[in-house]
């Protein structure tokens, strides 16, 4: 039995008990493409912005709402997962030229494979003085993007019977245990009945 579409709506955080003030809001988009050449861009947004005015180091006056930090970045991958093209760029950073002339070296993510260990290859390769937080981190959502940019192909390569390997986002989460409910609804092919046998202490 399938979730409700409407599960999110009924499902809100509760309200908060004491008041409180808005200090930060951080807001992270990603939009994926589908390529004419088979591959497929991924175009990643961060915006940092306060809720309330701050002077800033030359005594101007940073507005609330106005970002602090707004920067994009796109890589296009191919259909193995692996990085063929990437370029940043910045709206806004904190340090101004100083922090931007870093995106030139994110074309470095060039050759590293979302679903291969990719977090800790940039962790390595742009970590601390080699790289800048918020680009870095920015990165980090990108491959389960890039897994939910390709379920349309995937589901329709299982309906054409071209893929017999076992979908990947098994054994990925608690919900898609292989023996779990949704293996058993979902891929049943691949579902192992849970061992229930007592076990002696």
């Amino acid at each position: 039995m399938g979730l409700p579409p409407n599960l999110y709506q009924q499902m809100p955080l509760p309200p908060p008990e004491i008041a409180r003030e808005p200090l930060h809001t951080r807001s992270i988009r990603v939009d994926s493409y589908a390529r004419e050449d088979g591959c497929w861009d991924l175009e990643a947004e961060l915006i940092d912005v306060k809720a309330y005015d701050f002077s800033e180091r030359a005594g101007t006056l940073h507005r609330a709402g106005d970002p602090v930090h707004h920067m994009h970045l796109r890589v296009t991958i191919n259909d193995q997962f692996t990085i063929i093209d990437a370029v940043a760029a910045y709206d806004a950073a904190p340090y101004g030229p100083h922090c931007m002339s870093i995106a030139p070296d994110y074309r470095d993510l060039i050759g590293l494979n979302l679903l291969r260990k990719f977090r800790e290859a940039v962790k390595a390769r742009f970590g601390r003085t080699a790289g800048c937080t918020h680009m870095t981190e920015l990165s980090y959502v990108l491959p389960t993007v890039a897994i939910q940019s390709m379920a349309n192909r995937r589901r329709k390569d299982r309906e054409a019977g071209v893929s017999g390997k076992k979908p990947f986002q098994l054994d990925g989460c608690h919900a898609l245990r292989i023996d779990g409910e949704v293996a058993r609804e979902f891929y049943p092919r691949w579902y192992i009945a849970p061992n229930t046998e007592a076990k002696c202490e």
